[in-house]
Order: C-alpha cells, then sequence, then structure tokens
C-alpha cells in the first residue's frame, strides 16, 4: 500500500538566477560584514607569521566542525586514529573525508568553476558514496518530512532538471569582483544549499566551497579560519537565515556568516594559544637539534596528535628504529603516553594537543544565548 503522502503534485523551488544580482543590504549589515572581514584577514595574517602547522590544525578543525553542523561528531583522538588508518568510528571516517574535500577547496581556490566544485564533492563522498560522485544529481531530493516523499517536507530543491542551469549560474556570481568577499561568500553558500545540487553532502560541501571562495577572493591566503564553528556556536540562526534567503531576504545569512566570524576568530585564537603553550612546554622539557628526529617529531604531533611507529616513520622520512627512539623519548618527557596494549601496533597519543582540539570543540557547541 503506497503511502498516502506520496501522491499527487508537490511544489519544488523555482530560485532566480543571480550571476547579474544587485546586492542591496541594509547599511549596518555591510558595516558588520566589513568588520567580520578585517577580523578575518587579521587573524590569517596572525597565524600566517607562526612556525607551527596551522594550516593543518585550523583545516582539521574546521572539517569537524561543518560535519558537526550535519550531526557527525567525532573526538578529536577517533579523528586523529582515522587519519592514520587506526579508527572504527563511522563518523570519524566521514570527518576525515570532509578534510578531504576541505583540502580540495583550497586547492582549486584559483579556479572556482563547476569542475572544482564537483571535485569538493567528490572527495568528501567518493569513499561512502561513489555513485553520488562525478555528476549533479538526477533526482529530486528534499529537506525534512520523512524519506518517502517530498509532500511533507521543510524545503524541496529545484527540479533535478534545473540544477547545471542554475550551478552555471552561481559560478558566474562567484567570479564576480564588484561584491565584497565576505557578502559574496554568504549569498553563494545560500543559493549553494538552495539548489542542493548533489543527492548527499550539499552541507558539507557548500561550507567547503565557502572557504574556497574567502580563499579565491584573498581574504584568507595561510589558514582555513574555522567558520562553521562560529555556525556551530548559533546554529539556529544559521538555519533561519537560509530559510530567509529562500524568502528573498539575503541580508538574515550574510549576518550570520559574519557573527559567526567573530566567533570562529575568537575560539580560534584560544585553540591556537592552547596549542603554542603545549609546544613551549614540550620545547623546555626536551632539548634537542633543530633537524632530529626528535624536534621533527613534536612538530609533527601538533597537527597529528595520535601516532605509531610506521607512520613517524614515513613522515619523518627515518627509518621505524630511529622512529621508536624518537617516540621512546618523548614518551619519557611526558609528551605521549602508549594508548594500546601490549608491544605489537602501538600507539601513542600526545594529550594536550588532544585536549586543546576537544576544548575547541565544546567552545563552539556552546549555544549562544
Amino acid at each position: 500500500m503506497s503511502h498516502p503522502l506520496a501522491r499527487g503534485d508537490y511544489q519544488a523551488a523555482v530560485p532566480p538566477f543571480i550571476s547579474d544580482l544587485q546586492v542591496s543590504l541594509p547599511s549596518e549589515t555591510i558595516a558588520l560584514a566589513d568588520d567580520a572581514s578585517q577580523e578575518l584577514a587579521r587573524f590569517d595574517a596572525e597565524v600566517g607569521t607562526i612556525a607551527a602547522p596551522f594550516a593543518s590544525i585550523l583545516l582539521r578543525s574546521e572539517s569537524a566542525s561543518s560535519s558537526e553542523v550535519e550531526n557527525l561528531t567525532s573526538s578529536a583522538k577517533q579523528l586523529a586514529l582515522a587519519e592514520i588508518g587506526q579508527s572504527k568510528s563511522g563518523n570519524a571516517q566521514l570527518v576525515v573525508a570532509n578534510v578531504r574535500a576541505m583540502k580540495a577547496a583550497i586547492a582549486k581556490s584559483d579556479q572556482l568553476n563547476e569542475a572544482s566544485i564537483i571535485a569538493m564533492h567528490d572527495a568528501l563522498l567518493h569513499e561512502s558514496a561513489p555513485d553520488f560522485t562525478g555528476h549533479w544529481r538526477d533526482q529530486q531530493v528534499w529537506i525534512g518530512g520523512g524519506s518517502i516523499s517530498p509532500h511533507d517536507a521543510k524545503f524541496v530543491p529545484p527540479h533535478q532538471s534545473r540544477v547545471p542551469e542554475l550551478m552555471s549560474d552561481l559560478v558566474s556570481f562567484a567570479e564576480r569582483t564588484d561584491i565584497p568577499v565576505l557578502i559574496q561568500a554568504a549569498i553563494a553558500h545560500a543559493q549553494f544549499e538552495t539548489i542542493h545540487p548533489f543527492p548527499d553532502g550539499n552541507g558539507r560541501t557548500g561550507r567547503a566551497l565557502l572557504q574556497g571562495m574567502l580563499r579565491h577572493g584573498r581574504l584568507t591566503q595561510n589558514v582555513t579560519v574555522p567558520v562553521s564553528a562560529g555556525l556551530l556556536h548559533n546554529i539556529d540562526d544559521y538555519f533561519s537565515a537560509l530559510t530567509e534567503y529562500r524568502k528573498g531576504n539575503p541580508d538574515a545569512i550574510v549576518s550570520s556568516l559574519a557573527d559567526a566570524s567573530f566567533a570562529a576568530v575568537q575560539n580560534g585564537r584560544q585553540l591556537v594559544n592552547d596549542i603554542q603553550y603545549a609546544a613551549a612546554r614540550w620545547d623546555e622539557e626536551v632539548q634537542a637539534r633543530r633537524h632530529s628526529s626528535v624536534h621533527l617529531l613534536k612538530k609533527y604531533l601538533l597537527r597529528q596528535p595520535v601516532i605509531d611507529a610506521q607512520t613517524v616513520a614515513h613522515q619523518l622520512n627515518v627509518s621505524v628504529v630511529t622512529a621508536g627512539h624518537a617516540i621512546d623519548r618523548l614518551v619519557d618527557a611526558g609528551v605521549l603516553s602508549q594508548i594500546s596494549a601490549g608491544r605489537r601496533n602501538r600507539l601513542w597519543q600526545a594529550p594536550e594537543i588532544l585536549a586543546a582540539l576537544d576544548a575547541f570543540g565544546d567552545r563552539a557547541r556552546r549555544r549562544r544565548n
């Protein structure tokens, strides 16, 4: 017996084209976006001068926060385990896939086009849902209301036949140079989420696109500012802003992204401080020559806080025996602790870095009152 809500016509959205959109916003929203843009650029410049590998650290933090917007949560430890193929957590593996999508967005930011957006999505889902990748969707999708039909959905994106032309139009909008970057990125992101060009992974791909546009517009040049952590801080406002955009009001999504940028920078600065503090303590506890395996391992742990000897040997281009000696020295100094039992297939963690990353996530989850 068919479900009663699966019968009859339904209304799918018909989004307007935006390639020639005359962006008109209240003066206070423009001022807010300008202040947020300056804050993003300032943070990017600050962190870009630090020797520690904050580009990798912040990119992973952004990827984890973007995934959490979709209720895909993972601890810093599980995510680090997944990075070296040692996690059994499905969520952690999906977050690692989102790291790949973010990397693709940054790598292709000089050439934002339809192919690069499809490549971002492919990096996200080619392992978990390969049939969905490599092309725009060829089926109707909807948001909310159950999986049977779109009749009771909260929002029904445009029919699949409209997607190619809408995405071509979106890329044309993204290539414009007459709109402030943060405002342009916010509107492009909201338009992308409205089109919903893929069967799955639209939210994460859309936020990767947002990061690509910030880099494309040179608002950020050194690091991935974890804007999704700011969106997570006020998630209801973000979703409401997307709904308002679909009603023809772009002001809300620009304000939401600007507010998220301030929150992201504040949280990101705390993360940077926490990791710098840990790195300084390690340098005091463990004196080592600049190019020694011990020194290089300390630096590697900042971006990969769970390790095994084989991974260290590969990353440092040393033998497994040399890697083991470096690990042992950091264990003796209290930098590393073993997290696996026995002497075979051993794993170690850097607790201070994992604690800093988890604290970053906890701050992002604190809902703004």
